[in-house]
């Protein structure tokens, strides 16, 4: 057997040094991550679908399925003669379950009525039945068939939507017929008139109708409207239709300046001064450093006299507390014109 190598001396390790007992603690470090799949063998584990979390599902038709609520529609509001008629798509869900206007805590058309001036209070959808008559304002579809969204309608529904919408406006003869959002104006005219509108604006529309005097397309009122996603920025377009149809009509609204009568009562002032406690101003030495003079001069005889200096008065002579002797009230002066005793 051939000789073991001896082994090499160990070297010591160098010893820390002591701890400081002032120095300060360290932070801890980061905390190891959770890692919600385990590996085992260099794979990943799936999790069990147990352990994963549920989304609750709300319950917005109380018990009724979409494809039941499908089946309901949303009425006409409509009488003859009427300022405005509001075109919207088809009915909503929401819409066709409550069976009213507009019934989405989102959507801004009540909030724009009452910011514009059409309404002298905030409505909200349960008083849709009374625009026809109080307001002269109309709710029509261009398809009655509720849908989850406008994109579920076919092109025929469309198509024949439009028609039917056509005569709704011949037979009612509202005054402006108002389409509720972008998308509902250029289904309407690609379906009666074959083509899509080019440059497109808000406002009065150049196209015409038989039985109807204009054609008024405004933003849509839902909060969802990417140009416009706030109410207020939908307001003006709101004060507009309204305009419109004041001018369509003749209304003239005066805009000449009316002249306010301004009254005064001198006695009434008087008894309404006399009631003002007027205290004298105590004095202040700090006004000494501030304008670096004397703000009180003493006498020849040691008493106090009041100074000018920097055009300041003193009240330093009255006693503390005391109050003016003669009343405010009396230094208003009389403007009555009327005679008075001893006057020529």
């Amino acid at each position: 057997k051939e000789p073991r190598a001896p082994k090499p001396p160990k070297v010591s390790k160098a010893q820390k040094p002591p701890k400081d007992p002032n120095a300060p603690k360290r932070k801890p470090g980061p905390k190891p991550k959770k890692t919600t799949e385990a590996q085992i063998g260099g794979k990943q584990e799936k999790i069990d679908e147990s352990f994963k979390k549920v989304k609750r599902k709300v319950d917005r038709f109380k018990g009724m399925t979409e494809e039941e609520v499908m089946k309901k529609t949303l009425p006409d509001l409509l009488d003859y003669n009427l300022d405005y008629v509001i075109i919207g798509i088809n009915p909503g869900l929401m819409a066709a379950y409550i069976g009213r206007w507009f019934p989405g805590p989102g959507n801004h058309f009540w909030k724009c009525l009452f910011l514009s001036g059409f309404t002298e209070e905030q409505l909200n959808h349960m008083h849709d039945n009374t625009l026809p008559v109080k307001y002269r304002m109309g709710f029509t579809n261009m398809v009655a068939r509720a849908t989850p969204g406008s994109k579920d309608l076919s092109s025929k529904e469309l198509r024949e939507g439009g028609k039917i919408l056509v005569e709704k406006l011949k037979k009612f003869k509202p005054l402006i017929a108002v389409f509720n959002g972008k998308c509902i104006y250029e289904m309407f005219c690609r379906e009666l008139f074959g083509k899509k509108p080019q440059n497109l604006e808000f406002g009065l529309q150049p196209h015409k109708i038989p039985d109807c005097d204009a054609l008024y397309l405004m933003p849509s009122s839902s909060a969802r409207c990417a140009q416009f996603p706030r109410a207020q920025d939908k307001v003006h377009f709101y004060i507009k239709l309204k305009e419109l149809r004041d001018q369509l009509k003749g209304i003239q609204h005066s805009t000449e300046i009316q002249e306010v009568n301004y009254t005064f009562d001198l006695q009434l002032a008087k008894e309404d001064a006399k009631r003002l406690a007027i205290k004298e101003e105590q004095y202040d030495p700090g006004y000494e450093d501030a304008y670096g003079g004397a703000y009180i001069e003493k006498g020849p005889e040691g008493g106090q006299a009041q100074s000018q200096i920097n055009g300041h008065c003193t009240f330093s002579s009255i006693p503390d507390g005391q109050w003016l002797i003669e009343s405010f009230a009396d230094q208003i002066p009389d403007i009555s014109g009327g005679p008075k005793d001893g006057g020529v």
